[in-house]
């Protein structure tokens, strides 16, 4: 029996096609685990804090030590200089509790955000399940363009905001400051809550600069700038990240991450705490150029078997064009590539509403050399 908050939920095809992998043996591409190493420092200093038996409940919005680290890092990289570390910066279980507790602090049922297609399709179901409902605007990529107009036909006398993913995912997109200028003249205009996912802030490519809409003028009081470090630093398992927002949005989130989660784990708070103090910006910029050559390495592959992908502009996904396997959808086709070469992907009907088709596949690329050149090996076996 199940609640009618729920009724509707059902195994994501993320999760499905992890547990189809399983079973065949096969490579996954699908999941964002990003099994890739950790920092040492980062590791270093989560097993200190263990030894030292930080074990205890801390505060609900996060130790002191994490949030002052936080507050530098948003100021120097992020452009928010008006963040206050003592009342902006909530400590979270994952972005997505971040998320979570935004919807349950800030939003009624019945409420309205304006979301971009393709999107995550947690965000999607989060929403859904704190009654708060979703006005779509399809993108198309490989650029994925909107314009001012495609934000005033998404606009109804419900909405109250809108989310922005950037780097996206599955898209791979990166809003352009001249593209966020749109977005915060919009929100003025309406006097709307902004919501920023941005958990792929270090992961760009080509030259291009990560804009915190947070950063722009006037957006800073009505902004949610939602973050983490489970794909900055491959500790995805660890479930730490947090939302960035003045007092007046701050305080419910805060009541809220309290009220479900107590407090994010307190030995991994002070890990990253005093992992970052010892991570360079060179960590960064080395992250980024070898997330960039794999993703020419898999894009490349998948142009070779007529898969055409939608090149990422950052982030760790590609969108591609499976509709050369002759498939029925995107769903047979990604277990098509699954069951004949051993890879798993997932498929892009997952990011799109449920009326839309879809031809696309998403792959993940953050993985090892050895992992993507056995991949590309197998691509090729494709057109043999």
């Amino acid at each position: 029996m199940k609640s009618q908050r729920v009724e509707f939920l059902k195994q994501s095809d993320i999760r499905r096609m992890t547990r189809e992998c399983t079973r065949l043996d096969g490579i996954n591409l699908g999941q964002g685990i990003c099994d890739l190493p950790s920092p040492p420092s980062i590791l270093e200093e989560a097993s200190k804090a263990v030894l030292a038996d930080k074990s205890v409940y801390s505060k609900f919005e996060g130790i002191d030590a994490l949030r002052e680290a936080l507050a530098d890092k948003l100021t120097r990289y992020n452009g928010l200089t008006q963040v206050n570390p003592d009342s902006d910066i909530i400590v979270t279980a994952g972005a997505t509790g971040a998320f979570i507790a935004t919807l349950q602090g800030l939003f009624n049922p019945g409420d309205e955000i304006i979301v971009f297609e393709p999107s995550y399709g947690y965000h999607i179901n989060a929403m859904r399940v704190a009654g708060v409902e979703a006005s779509t605007i399809a993108l198309t990529g490989p650029d994925w363009k909107f314009s001012a107009e495609d934000l005033e036909g998404a606009r109804t006398e419900n909405t109250r905001a809108i989310l922005i993913n950037t780097p996206g995912n599955p898209s791979g997109k990166v809003f352009s400051r001249e593209e966020l200028t749109v977005v915060a003249d919009f929100c003025k205009k309406h006097d709307l809550i902004a919501i920023t996912d941005e958990i792929y802030e270090y992961i760009i490519y080509d030259g291009r600069e990560h804009i915190s809409l947070a950063s722009l003028p006037g957006m800073y009081e009505r902004t949610v700038t939602i973050s983490g470090f489970s794909k900055t630093f491959s500790i995805t398992g660890w479930r730490l990240g947090y939302a960035v927002a003045p007092p007046a949005l701050s305080e419910a989130i805060g009541l809220v991450n309290d009220l479900f989660y107590i407090c994010a784990p307190t030995p991994l708070q002070h890990g990253v705490a005093a992992g970052m103090t010892r991570i360079g910006d060179d960590y960064y910029e080395e992250m980024s150029r070898d997330f960039e050559k794999k993703r020419d390495l898999i894009c490349g592959a998948l142009s070779d078997a007529g898969l055409t992908p939608n090149v990422p502009q950052g982030a760790y996904y590609v969108l591609a064009d499976i509709s050369s396997l002759g498939c029925a959808d995107a769903k047979a086709g990604a277990m098509h590539l699954l069951e004949k070469i051993g890879v798993a992907s997932v498929p892009g009907s997952a990011f799109f509403s449920e009326s839309s088709e879809t031809q696309l596949t998403r792959f993940c690329y953050a993985k090892d050399w050895a992992t993507l050149e056995e991949v590309a090996r197998r691509l090729k076996s494709l057109n043999a």
